[in-house]
């Protein structure tokens, strides 16, 4: 086991915007589609849209769930991707295009303050975005001004730590490390795990007819344990600079025994894993 005394110092540095990332989100596209995919259908389900709305995904990154919410909606309706970073958006216009999609935009701007007028939208969907919100109850009062009347918003956010994607990666780290402080960052993507927590933030921010459901879909990705260790590794921006501190010296360690983690869920073609997340819906 790597020596205790000698631990990643538990910093901050969030950085969305990273190079490396977008060249992650580029490079393992297929796979990180193929797994998001069970979660993607389970906000649009639930957003239960119709021909001719108007639709904001917020925090949509490389354009989920825009994008599905788009061909659902045929060529009819308007769907604004909104996301904080530039480079992934790029991403998401690449794919809008190759789908031949006229009616989804993206654009770059800050769910504090939302660049659009009272009453606009139908929908407002968020996949894994809200919980990150440095200002939550402004975020919400800014969903809830831009929804027009009995408008709806649809928020997916991650459940608890304890599920086996991050048990395998981080849970493992730390596991190792027993001296090691999880990064606040990380802590963050937790932070609405608790049932009924997202709910209260919701009925503060006035909205009404709230409903919370903790669901678990599949997570599988399509490769091997190597993959999709280098894939968290790549992706996993609130645990970064944690992980890029482990010392050089115990890091054969660490990866062997989160590979042999990860190697319970694989088949031979696939790592079938699954994913635990809290859907709220509430209403203007």
């Amino acid at each position: 086991m790597p020596d205790n005394k000698v631990m990643p110092i538990s910093t901050d540095t969030t950085d969305w915007n990273s190079f490396g990332r977008a060249s992650a989100s580029q490079k393992w596209r297929r796979q990180s589609a193929a797994m998001g995919n069970d979660m993607t259908r389970a906000i649009v389900a639930a957003a239960q849209v119709r021909s001719g709305m108007r639709v904001l995904d917020i925090a949509c990154g490389t354009g989920e769930p825009a994008i599905s919410i788009a061909e659902l909606l045929a060529g009819s309706g308007d769907v604004v991707g909104l996301d904080i970073s530039p480079a992934p958006l790029k991403i998401a216009a690449e794919r809008a295009i190759q789908r031949s999609l006229s009616n989804v935009t993206f654009q770059q701007a800050d769910a504090h303050h939302l660049p659009f007028a009272d009453n606009t939208f139908d929908r407002i969907t968020s996949r894994l975005g809200v919980m990150f919100f440095s200002e939550l109850p402004r975020a919400l009062s800014e969903m809830r001004r831009v929804l027009k009347p009995a408008g709806r918003a649809i928020l997916l956010v991650w459940g608890p730590m304890d599920q086996p994607y991050f048990q395998t990666t981080i849970g493992t780290v730390l596991r190792m490390l027993p001296n090691a402080v999880m990064p606040e960052s990380g802590r963050k993507m937790f932070v609405l795990a608790e049932n009924g927590t997202l709910t209260q933030a919701l009925r503060q921010a006035v909205f009404s007819q709230v409903k919370e459901e903790l669901v678990t879909v599949p997570w599988t990705w399509l490769g091997t344990p190597e993959e999709v260790w280098e894939y968290f590794q790549d992706v996993a921006v609130p645990f970064a600079s944690f992980l890029q501190s482990i010392p050089a010296e115990g890091r054969p360690e660490i990866d062997a025994a989160v590979l042999k983690a990860i190697s319970q869920y694989y088949d031979g073609t696939s790592i079938k894993l699954t994913a635990t997340v809290n859907i709220a819906v509430a209403v203007k």
